[in-house]
């Protein structure tokens, strides 16, 4: 099954290379082996060009906020590929970067021997910018592709500014895209060649991960310029992890998604976002094994496509509502990444939700808190302060709280800027699916992006919609959660 055109990005204008020694997978977004659009291109192009495939997954120490916990998520992904490739036909080279520069200086000596490179594409800017340094550089042919969501990225015609106008463009044009299903495992029936040794000085220089690092005590991380401490969670990584957390969810937890998912003490969300962001499971996968749960046939799609939040679908309410969240709510952020270089800063707000916010800069702040009594949980309010332990003992937020957890760091910031850097530190530090799209669509939510003006006009806020811990506690029980994660 071919990938599609509409996925795959040339990103120089040279031709691949007939006598070139392998055809080189830069994995660096989809870390997976299974349900991966540029895995299976880049087996295509090894198939059709009759030579072997190397994968090489890298993991860089020089990205904002790469730290133990990050890396220590990711190597559980690189141990699970290494043992899914141990017995393929194609070569798997799991790489960690010991020092900023590295991965550049290994791919481009790998692309001295490669008939081309196929890439990820994955719409921040230090990816992006890092896989066209790297075509820039190359003599050969380097191809970007998207695996990040059902609906292609260069599938829309628009950026959109809400939840509903992107839903009604996916009402209308989602279903070819939803068909055209990838491959569970590319490498399943591939005939492939067996890659030839790679010379010597490539694993003296740059020296693939060992036993220690993807699978022992991995002591050699404290080595490496990455942030010492952040400390791991108990929460592992890797597609084996990805795909029993969706087994446990779609078994137990779906049937109480609808009325449910907004309550922190009986958490029946998903618990997939890190391995969506890590791009150790792939949406295509989830989406896959929900429908087929629900008996679902295209015909089971509403005539109507008015951008309604239920009914759509034409499945159970609870899937309805997931279906929404991973598609509808998780595409938004990456479309806005990708059309925006912007995505993380006060200036990529809404133009209303910029004048309102400064309108009321100055108003009073009953509280102010510093980054360290926010990072600590040293404020007056007891559920905030549970929230935030939550997020530096687990990795993660509880999503109804994540709302609140940034609404009230805005109100107790001296500038809603310094908000916006409060809230994109400690979630990008601290959070599993932290330095994401979702991650830079969920905090501009909370300063009005992908939302409207709400009123009446509140001191801080203005017209961006308010929430309070005393309005959660009334909506949502806490005490249980309050008592487990107090600081």
């Amino acid at each position: 099954m071919p990938v599609t055109d509409i996925r795959i990005e040339v990103c120089n204008h040279h031709p691949a290379r007939s006598d070139g020694r392998y055809i080189l997978y830069w994995m660096n977004a989809a870390r997976r082996l299974g349900w991966n659009f540029a895995l299976q291109r880049a087996v295509a192009w090894a198939e059709k060009l009759q030579r072997p495939l190397l994968v090489v997954e890298t993991l860089p120490c020089d990205r904002p906020h790469a730290n133990l916990r990050h890396h220590h998520f990711a190597l559980d992904g690189m141990a699970d590929n290494a043992r899914g490739m141990a017995h393929r036909s194609a070569d798997y080279y799991p790489f960690v970067e010991r020092e900023s520069g590295e991965i550049a200086k290994l791919l481009t000596a790998l692309g001295e021997q490669a008939c081309l490179v196929v890439s990820d594409l994955h719409p921040l800017r230090e990816s992006v910018r890092a896989t066209q340094q790297l075509a820039d550089r190359l003599p050969i042919l380097l191809e970007r592709v998207d695996s990040n969501g059902i609906l292609p990225l260069q599938a829309a015609d628009r950026e959109f500014t809400t939840a509903y106008s992107l839903r009604r463009f996916l009402q209308r044009n989602l279903l070819p895209h939803l068909l055209h299903m990838l491959l569970a495992d590319p490498l399943a029936n591939a005939s492939l060649i067996s890659v030839p040794a790679l010379p010597e000085r490539i694993h003296k220089r740059w020296p693939a991960a060992d036993h220690d690092l993807l699978t022992g005590s991995r002591n050699g991380l404290r080595l490496l310029p990455i942030g010492q401490d952040t400390g791991p969670v108990a929460t592992r990584g890797g597609s084996v992890a990805a795909r029993n957390v969706l087994q446990v969810f779609l078994r137990e937890h779906l049937d109480l998604y609808h009325s449910r998912r907004n309550e922190p003490q009986q958490d029946v969300t998903s618990g997939l976002s890190p391995y969506l962001r890590w791009g150790h499971i792939s949406s295509h996968e989830i989406v896959q094994r929900l429908l087929d749960l629900e008996g679902w046939h295209p015909s089971n799609l509403s005539l109507e496509t008015r951008g309604q939040r239920s009914g759509w679908w034409g499945v159970r309410q609870d899937a309805e509502a997931f279906l929404d969240q991973l598609i509808t709510w998780r595409e938004l952020g990456y479309l806005f990444c990708a059309r925006r270089d912007d995505y993380d800063r006060f200036e990529s707000l809404p133009a209303w939700a910029q004048t309102t916010l400064l309108e009321h800069a100055a108003d009073p702040r009953p509280y102010l808190y510093s980054l360290q009594q926010l990072e600590t949980g040293q404020t007056h309010d007891p559920l905030w302060n549970a929230a935030q332990m939550q997020l530096i003992r687990e990795g993660r937020l509880h999503n109804y709280l994540r709302m609140l957890w940034g609404k009230k760091i805005l109100q107790w910031s001296p500038a809603p800027q310094q908000a916006m850097a409060i809230m994109l530190e400690l979630n990008d530090r601290y959070a599993l699916d932290g330095c994401d799209p979702n991650s830079y669509s969920g905090i501009g939510w909370v300063l009005g992006r992908f939302d409207r003006a709400w009123g009446p006009q509140r001191p801080v806020f203005g017209k961006i919609r308010y929430m309070s811990s005393r309005n959660t506690a009334r909506k949502v029980a806490v005490d249980a959660y309050m008592t487990r994660y107090r600081p």
